[in-house]
């Protein structure tokens, strides 16, 4: 399962990650969990322990001497996008096993502390994914909406992971091939429609493999969390203070099992649980997918536009019409005035419904989206917010987000399902755990069953022994990172300290909540973390 930054027109209200890559791709928000044994250094349990308790074993403090080039080098800041942000770029080595194989060159960003106060350092932001660029997030959106007195004291750094955006991105199909990927019916009603999803996903990860076959290997979250250090050394600092949302706490927290005497002021909102498979993970996340929907179907029909019942239509009635609509688009799509041909069917208004639980701000225009689409028999709604979930253009030309996404996702943990044939024996629990959104999801959980490139992380915990006290940060009905990964990570760090965000939505920070802005940016400004269990509305 993925998770990713949220949608470029909705970054001024908050700092929240958006939705995973791909609907298709399983949301496999969480499956970008995992890091590589080989390179991490993940110890394990004695004979008869169990996966769930083998934990991330730190790295030496000295730093090696294959890597003192890497960790020496001086970055060339120049003037780029607005008045203000500075662009650089970082080496590091292809293989930490082998740093003489090789480098990646990766793209940096920055924005000046722009107050008189005293410097507190660097401030390094990642929006989630895996697969956001953090370069965009922060030029679009965290060099100036991050609180100005955050703003005032930190300089404001970013750097796209490798494999994403500006940092020698992952290739995989062209534009054409990716409408047909994104429309891949994950409901298969028969054999045939089965081996279309398969077929699907085989192409889709033998371009990959095709397109990218030099980096497939090294995108895991453990060698991006080592690339992080590097860049904490490069700028000066002798901690690493970090704000990461969705997979970006992910990456924020093996950084601190990595480098746990590095860890400075460190907050991850919308935690992620390293310790479960990815099934158990996309199950989750199927089941989160439905508290959002619940939450949306009992605000719908307080509406007077709500299209999916009237004012006495129980949640459970109004995901009996929003799924016999599905099934309408799956028989005959409705025209959505694409340039390109597309019609809306029911893997895109699939996708365009699941890009909206992320954020309740967009329930209006979901509401308009449905009305339009099931009323008027015009899809260009429900098309418009699948394309801003893909990161598609109207040339249609799409970003790496979801390739990338992909790379690291099937990297970082083994496939959720083997074959067709385990997702059929998985449909009932993924069905009980959303009656909506759970056939599609499951099957959405098979792609990386035929990655080019085996796996190399496994589910682990992250205790980071002796770091710096760390904030996670969990939102009750947050879709994409259930509330209960982030109570399961809060349980693994050492120094966690909870904070808990009583409302809907993916993320807390910066969202509208008086309570959770006021607790994070006293930690940032004073060192100040709250008390573990604190709660907000």
């Amino acid at each position: 399962m993925y998770t990713r930054p949220s949608p470029h027109s909705r970054r001024t209200q908050g700092i929240r990650p958006r939705p995973p890559a791909r609907l298709t791709a399983a949301l496999l928000t969480a499956a970008a969990l995992l890091v590589s044994a080989c390179s991490a250094g993940i110890s394990t349990t004695p004979a008869g322990g169990t996966v769930e308790e083998a934990a991330l074993a730190a790295l030496p403090r000295a730093t090696p001497s294959a890597l003192t080039s890497y960790y020496g080098q001086r970055l060339g800041w120049r003037d780029c996008g607005a008045p203000g942000y500075q662009c650089a770029t970082m080496k590091a080595p292809l293989d930490y096993a082998n740093p003489d194989a090789g480098s990646v060159r990766l793209a940096v960003a920055r924005k000046k502390a722009t107050g008189k106060g005293r410097a507190l350092g660097s401030l390094l932001v990642n929006p989630g994914g895996p697969g956001g660029s953090a370069v965009a997030y922060l030029q679009q959106y965290a060099g100036f909406g991050y609180p100005e007195e955050v703003r005032a004291r930190y300089d404001m750094v970013a750097v796209d992971p490798r494999g994403v955006a500006r940092s020698e991105p992952v290739e995989c199909v062209d534009g054409r091939q990716m409408d047909a990927y994104t429309q891949t019916d994950l409901t298969p009603d028969d054999p045939r429609e089965q081996g279309a999803v398969v077929a699907a996903d085989r192409e889709f990860a033998e371009g990959c493999g095709a397109r990218s076959a030099r980096l497939l290997r090294h995108v895991s979250t453990v060698e991006a969390a080592r690339d992080m250090d590097i860049l904490r050394a490069v700028l000066g600092d002798r901690k690493l203070h970090y704000v990461g949302a969705s997979y970006g706490t992910f990456l924020g927290a093996t950084y601190a099992g990595l480098f746990p005497a590095r860890v400075g002021r460190m907050v991850l909102d919308g935690a992620m649980d390293p310790s479960l498979d990815a099934r158990r993970l996309n199950l989750d996340q199927t089941a989160g997918f439905e508290t959002a929907f619940q939450a949306f179907a009992k605000d719908c029909v307080r509406q007077s536009d709500c299209p999916l019942g009237g004012r006495s239509a129980t949640p459970a009635q109004v995901g009996d019409h929003l799924r016999a609509f599905f099934r309408s688009l799956d028989a005959r799509p409705v025209p959505a005035g694409d340039k390109d041909g597309r019609k809306l069917g029911e893997a895109l208004a699939t996708t365009g419904v699941i890009a909206s639980m992320y954020d309740e701000g967009s329930w209006g225009q979901l509401r308009q989206a449905l009305t339009s689409a099931m009323k008027d028999h015009d899809g260009a709604g429900l098309l418009a917010l699948s394309d801003s979930y893909y990161e598609r253009d109207t040339k249609g030309h799409y970003s790496n987000l979801m390739m990338a996404n992909a790379a690291v996702n099937c990297l970082d943990l083994p496939p959720a399902f083997s074959g067709p044939g385990e997702v059929e024996k998985a449909l009932p629990a993924f069905e009980k755990a959303s009656p909506v959104f759970g056939r599609g999801l499951a099957w959405a959980s098979l792609n990386c069953a035929y990655w080019p490139v085996r796996a190399t992380g496994e589910p682990h915990r992250i205790e980071a022994e002796g770091a710096a006290p760390i904030v996670v940060v969990g939102t009750v009905r947050d879709p994409a990172t259930p509330y209960r990964w982030a109570r399961s990570l809060a349980g693994q760090l050492s120094s966690a300290r909870l904070l808990t965000y009583d409302g809907d939505g993916h993320t807390a920070y910066g969202r509208g909540s008086a309570c959770i802005d006021a607790a994070i940016n006293a930690y940032l400004l004073r060192g100040t973390p709250p008390a573990s269990g604190k709660r907000c509305s």
